[in-house]
């Protein structure tokens, strides 16, 4: 079920209904939460939430243990280690199985060996990789004594499969949504009508910039042989916008859906292109996925406390784990290096750039084209795509040169004039956007702040705009988010 489908239009209005009319604090409200979780992962296929059951089962019950032996350091080590292997376990089965044996085959080969393991056509559950990581970062906070182990197990439950941000985050801590989900908050107009605009916003950034970036972007990626020189330069640039619209305006949707029903999430993105380094990028995008490999992984390294080279050694480990996480192919592990190889760079070319200061509105630009060609890998997701589209990218070809906005030849890929130029209006809208986030500027609180005779044509006009300008595909088929493969 996708929040941009026809049937989480109805879904979600009967679960926020419901729950208000339901007893604030009481149990109730928690059931019909976890029941309406449940349903919306089962959606997808009936069998994966015998999956998301396992992993809260066993989170669940170490963390009972750990609250148990709080002074036998010995079982409580081996109660982590059981819960990340299990976990872990099941992630790597579905995710990473035919990844791994096809490496393994490929060694054999190597050496001239005749025996092969076989590939299994295994159905990656959706969401795995983010519910996996909520539910381990739980575990390991009450073995760091950071947060008590939760006794109720429908209320941990819920945390694990709270369906606004299930699938594709963002990863939340349970020290900020358990202590939330007592459901004793009442029905705020205010709050409500916030998190209505919130989702507003992130459906104009899936349906009217994201997926209409895809169609120009799919034409060219899926064909990359036939596209050379601009074509894939446009489409990386495209990619990127089109990547972050999908992502953000995924977990913009989840966060203000949650505001609705009273529940803060935390905020997953913060205008990353207005970065100035790629480390600032890192800070910016994807923050609850950076923050759990910084708190769960990157520290646990060592950090930056075991010197220089063990700081560079630590940021790579973690950047090629992050690429891996996200797909079980080279190509993104290559993505990952290069995003955790920029930021050694970067480090030891600190002393230069302080003598150097450029001005920021370059770096922002070094920064995007540093972090786009990254994309590239990234979007082609195997390595024989990717070094084609590299190919092709620097292929001298009249077919391929400025000529290309001169020609009309653009048009080709999938977007008409009229299209283009929605688009190119639309990304100044998030440029506009993103610009007023970093300097303070809610533009939600300004259209609130309108007077009423005001404020509903604008809401009207916002509304009519997504549904008119929104791409939604043949027989209004929902176009799925990016994130969701992962």
């Amino acid at each position: 079920m996708f929040f941009n489908s026809f049937r989480f239009l109805v879904f979600f209005p009967i679960v926020f209904i419901v729950y208000y009319l339901l007893p604030a604090g009481g149990r109730l409200r928690k059931y019909w939460l976890l029941a309406a979780s449940y349903f919306f992962y089962m959606s997808w296929n009936a069998a994966y939430a015998v999956l998301i059951l396992i992993s809260t089962v066993v989170t669940y019950a170490c963390g009972r243990l750990l609250d148990r032996s709080a002074k036998k350091t010995t079982h409580r080590k081996l109660t982590v280690a059981a819960c990340l292997i299990i976990n872990l376990g099941i992630l790597g089965y579905f995710k990473y199985f035919n990844f791994f044996t096809s490496g393994i085959n490929g060694v054999i080969s190597l050496f001239g060996g005749a025996a092969r393991i076989p590939a299994f056509d295994i159905l990656l559950p959706v969401g795995i990789s983010f519910y996996t990581f909520q539910a381990i970062g739980y575990t390991i906070d009450v073995y760091r004594g950071e947060t008590e182990a939760e006794r109720d197990f429908f209320k941990y439950a819920l945390f694990v499969s709270f369906f606004p941000q299930l699938v594709a985050g963002p990863i939340e801590r349970s020290k900020n949504l358990i202590r939330q989900l007592t459901l004793e908050n009442r029905f705020d107009f205010v709050q409500a009508r916030d998190g209505f605009l919130l989702m507003l916003w992130g459906y104009f950034l899936k349906v009217v910039l994201a997926d209409r970036l895809a169609i120009f972007v799919d034409t060219v990626y899926d064909a990359p042989e036939a596209y050379p020189g601009f074509y894939i330069v446009i489409a990386t640039i495209f990619f990127g916008f089109q990547i972050y619209c999908d992502f953000y305006g995924y977990s913009t949707i989840a966060i203000g859906a949650a505001q609705i029903l009273g529940i803060k999430l935390m905020d997953n993105f913060d205008a990353p292109y207005l970065a100035d380094s790629v480390a600032g990028f890192w800070r910016r995008w994807h923050i609850s996925l950076t923050s759990w490999f910084k708190d769960y992984l990157y520290i646990p390294l060592g950090g930056n406390r075991r010197g220089t080279v063990r700081k560079y050694i630590n940021i790579m480990i973690v950047f090629l784990v992050s690429g891996l996480w996200h797909g079980a192919s080279m190509a993104f592990v290559i993505w990952g290096g290069i995003n955790g190889l920029y930021q050694v760079i970067g480090a030891l070319l600190d002393p230069v750039k302080k003598k150097i200061k450029l001005p920021r509105l370059i770096r922002v630009l070094i920064t995007f084209i540093l972090v786009d060609f990254a994309w590239l890998f990234f979007r082609a997701g195997e390595i024989g795509k990717a070094g084609q589209v590299l190919k092709n990218m620097f292929a001298p070809s009249s077919a391929g040169s400025l000529s290309i906005f001169t020609d009309s030849s653009i048009f080709n890929c999938g977007l008409n004039p009229a299209n283009l130029i929605c688009l190119f209006a639309c990304l100044l809208i998030l440029l506009i956007s993103d610009i007023c986030r970093e300097r303070g500027i809610c533009i939600r609180r300004s259209i609130c702040n309108l007077r009423w005779w005001f404020r509903l044509p604008a809401l009207v006009v916002i509304v009519c705009v997504i549904l008119v300008f929104g791409i939604w595909g043949s027989a209004y088929d929902a176009a799925g988010f990016i994130y969701f493969q992962f």
